[in-house]
């Protein structure tokens, strides 16, 4: 690799979006800026009062003093427990120990090259998108594991790694409710729904995967789009993008010997028996893997709440089996190394996320997410809109809150009590409003620093270039974001005209 500067960033907007996005703080400081923000606007904003009602609670709403000294004091004996249970910690750190053995040991390195070997070169690029998309399933597994391994296919295949990174984030965050294999989010989403709509009629009731037909559908619209948008915006883009990673860390692809082709099988012979023994464990109606009402698939389960652990073991094992068959463990100690290397890289991850939990914290003890919400609400019922226009701003104002509120299940929690009565009483379904509140949210992940993996997307690209950041990442993602974000919602609204069904149960108008 060459260890000439790397080239400045291009001109026209995405150039400039670049410039000027990477002349912001580090990231770690920039939360750091934010959560000062913060605690000025909940202290200034304290002393005001406001005409809207909090859904949670039925009373009105009050932006809580976050320099007050009793908030103070909170937050210093929360600080710990904040950073050590906020979910992307456990999720990345726990996932990266099983594919550090796995990528240590060489088994990551030549399941890709066999992978490169079959599939055409045309198709790489859908291939990784739809991989991305598929990752739902597996709770936040895509962000540790498809992400990064679209660079190291690209790289492999003598393609810019940024690209397969920009690809494989589209695939898991740009498309994020494009997923057509059901998952934990499913029911997730509609539960918030159908307890916004019970809200105006308690006898509403919803199916899990009332939009399952229109995410189906949406996977082939995602994977299309981001195809074209990989191959003609963003990759030639990156073409005079100098690849400047330490040559050590990189990632690099050998034609396979004879000891890694047999290392390999037993390798997949170990996996595929580790999934054959979970399929088999979970079919029974009884299984210890369903919940209390006998779900696999539920929020609850024991099997979806297992997805990370699983995956951790889902490497870990064959990554072992490979190293023992092809020679590349010749003790435990390897194993041990082999995890080691991988918290290493995790370093700056760590440090970005603890910022990142205190400001996730205090956004949330403030309420001003709550008052940004309400106030866009009110703003868009008050306009008495077609149901088509309706559904343009409800897209709208999901991707704006969605730069201010990453978590999904979070930012429905607040909005599904306000959108759905509120779109019901002017006729539209809660199946519908559900839909569009989809389109919006995962169309904006993919550009907003404020999604807790969005850092490490960032450290993935260092791994290649070492000066990325958040600028070159979100110039990088905007061709996705606004192609996503407007031909999504074209294909909704042609959807829901021609009456094709969004899901199982579902309907378009209400009554």
């Amino acid at each position: 690799m060459s260890g000439h500067n790397k080239i400045a960033a291009p001109g026209g907007f995405l150039g400039t979006v670049e410039r000027v996005g990477n002349k912001l703080p580090d990231p770690a400081v920039l939360f750091i800026a934010l959560l000062g923000i913060v605690w000025v606007l909940s202290w200034l904003l304290s002393y005001m009062t406001f005409d809207v009602v909090d859904p949670r609670s039925g009373e009105s709403l009050v932006i809580n003093n976050l320099l007050s000294g009793s908030a103070i004091t909170e937050f210093l004996s929360v600080m710990v427990t904040n950073f050590s249970h906020f979910h992307p910690v456990g999720v990345v750190l726990v996932a990266m120990l099983g594919i550090g053995v796995a990528e240590h040991t060489g088994f990551i390195n030549a399941a890709l090259r066999a992978l490169l070997n079959v599939t055409p070169k045309m198709a790489l690029t859908p291939m990784v998108i739809a991989v991305g998309i598929a990752s739902h399933t597996a709770a936040d597994a895509g962000y540790v594991l498809v992400i990064p391994l679209g660079g190291v296919i690209f790289f492999a295949a003598g393609r810019h790694p940024l690209a397969g990174i920009a690809a494989a984030f589209a695939g898991v965050s740009g498309g994020f409710s494009a997923s057509f294999i059901p998952s934990a989010i499913d029911p997730l989403l509609q539960g918030l729904t159908q307890a916004g709509a019970q809200i105006l009629d308690p006898a509403v009731t919803l199916n899990p995967l009332n939009n399952y037909f229109f995410t189906t559908a949406s996977s082939i619209l995602i994977i299309s789009i981001g195809w074209f948008v990989t191959e003609k915006i963003v990759e030639p883009r990156l073409q005079n993008e100098e690849i400047d990673g330490d040559a050590d860390d990189l990632p690099v692809m050998h034609d396979l010997e004879d000891e890694q082709r047999k290392g390999l099988r037993w390798a997949s012979v170990a996996m595929l028996l580790g999934i054959a023994v979970l399929i088999a464990t979970a079919q029974p109606l009884d299984s210890p893997w369903r919940d209390a009402s006998g779900q696999i698939a539920g929020f609850q389960a024991p099997l979806m709440r297992s997805i990370v652990s699983l995956i951790f073991l889902l490497f870990l094992l064959p990554g072992v089996v490979y190293g023992i068959v092809a020679n590349t463990v010749t003790s435990s100690k390897d194993i041990i190394v082999g995890m080691t290397k991988s918290m290493n890289s995790m370093a700056y991850y760590l440090v970005i996320m603890f910022f990142i939990a205190q400001f996730v914290y205090a956004f949330g003890q403030s309420n001003l997410g709550v008052l940004l919400a309400l106030k866009g609400a009110g703003f868009l019922q008050a306009m008495h809109l077609p149901a088509a226009v309706t559904i343009i701003g409800i897209i709208l104002l999901t991707g704006i809150v969605n730069i201010f509120v990453g978590s999904a299940s979070g930012k429905w929690g607040l909005l599904a009590p306000i959108f759905v009565p509120m779109l019901m009483t002017l006729g539209i379904s809660p199946d519908l409003t559900q839909a569009a509140y989809r389109v919006g949210d995962s169309s904006t992940n993919i550009i907003t620093p404020l999604m807790p993996y969005f850092p490490l997307v960032v450290v993935y690209c260092q791994r290649y270039v070492k000066n990325t950041g958040i600028g070159t990442l979100t110039a990088m993602m905007l061709p996705y974001s606004m192609s996503f974000l407007v031909l999504w919602t074209v294909f909704l609204l042609i959807y829901f005209a021609l009456g094709l069904p969004l899901g199982i149960q579902s309907s378009y108008t209400y009554p």
